[in-house]
């Protein structure tokens, strides 16, 4: 009896658990056939607006004009007319160097043309008298003309004995003194024209389209840290650095006070006037392997969409291609989808007061 008793317990107690399983298996099946849950994203619209033009970049300072003064032959100085950091006309002079033996040279070279002048006037008196033949008429002249040359030469050498300012400008450190042997090509001081100073500085290539000449540029030095010195774009390279991928671009500065010096490190920010285009915020754009992406959502889903980016201001990108205004781009939620992902939009939190 007792074992026909436990034997029917067993049963009932089997029935019922497969029984809640039973119950159990409808629910199971139901949430296998159900769809993905949408992801919550933030996503704004493209707008379209103006956006103005800035590049940053630093740059090197440079005189309008700029020489160093050398002397053309080897002489020994006799003369310094000129002061360190003085302001010079053209043509003024600076050094006198020795011209005693380019003198003499000149008015041995001057009598003997002076002599072959003479002997052709005489000469063409004969030559019409049948007295002198062509040829020896001939010969006579280019007696002449040597001599006419060998004057100039020996004028060339007695004027490079005076060394002259070739332009307007300020002279730097005398580097020579009087008695001192100067060979071809020393340096005696320099000339720099700084009422107007050359700015170049280098320029991503990114950028090369927007570059003409005209541009506003605003300039900033460390040794001013309250000044800006503003000017314009003069001209742009013909050629893009293949190592850099940078353009070189240079700009004019007016320098009336000669605060400016050659060779100073500038800041530089070029300006244009704002030009219309289409902008997302920054954090839309979804960086990979080189490429830039945004996601769009459309139809309760988002697509990936490849962007070619263009100017930056704070906080915003401009789309050169990729997306078309009005396009509602994911700005929060992007880490969790993917292309194709099902999505439902919430609204971007209100802006913290400020």
């Amino acid at each position: 009896m007792r074992h026909s008793l436990q034997r029917t317990a067993l049963i009932l107690a089997a029935t019922g658990l497969a029984a809640a399983c039973g119950a159990k298996a409808p629910n199971n099946a139901a949430g296998s056939g159900a769809g993905p849950e949408s992801v919550a994203v933030v996503a704004v619209p493209v707008q379209q607006k103006p956006i103005a033009v800035q590049v940053e970049a630093l740059g090197t300072a440079h005189a309008s004009e700029a020489v160093d003064i050398t002397s053309k032959a080897g002489n020994k100085v006799v003369a310094v007319r000129f002061g360190e950091g003085q302001w010079v006309r053209r043509g003024e002079v600076l050094i006198e160097l020795d011209g005693a033996q380019n003198r003499a040279d000149l008015a041995a070279a001057e009598a003997a043309l002076a002599e072959s002048r003479s002997a052709y006037e005489r000469s063409r008196g004969l030559f019409t008298q049948q007295a002198v033949s062509q040829s020896q008429l001939e010969q006579i002249e280019a007696t002449l003309k040597g001599n006419e040359a060998r004057v100039a030469a020996a004028a060339a050498r007695v004027a490079d004995t005076v060394i002259r300012a070739p332009f307007d400008g300020r002279v730097g450190l005398r580097r020579v003194s009087v008695g001192a042997l100067v060979s071809p090509g020393t340096v005696i001081t320099t000339l720099d024209d700084t009422r107007t100073m050359k700015l170049d500085f280098d320029v991503p290539e990114a950028f090369l389209a927007i570059l003409k000449p005209g541009l506003s540029v605003a300039a900033k030095s460390i040794a001013y840290p309250d000044e800006s010195f503003d000017g314009a774009v003069e001209s742009v390279d013909s050629r893009v650095d293949p190592v850099t991928r940078s353009i070189r671009v240079r700009a004019r500065l007016p320098n009336p006070e000669g605060l400016l010096r050659p060779g100073m490190f500038l800041t530089v920010i070029v300006s244009r006037a704002p030009l219309p285009g289409l902008v997302v915020p920054e954090q839309a754009l979804v960086p990979e392997r080189g490429a830039v992406y945004v996601f769009v959502v459309a139809d309760g889903r988002v697509l990936r969409r490849t962007v070619t980016i263009g100017r930056r201001s704070p906080g915003e990108v401009e789309i050169l291609a990729g997306v078309a205004a009005g396009e509602r781009v994911v700005i929060e939620g992007t880490q969790k989808i993917r292309d194709g992902s099902s999505v439902h939009e919430l609204k971007p939190a209100p802006a913290a007061a400020e």
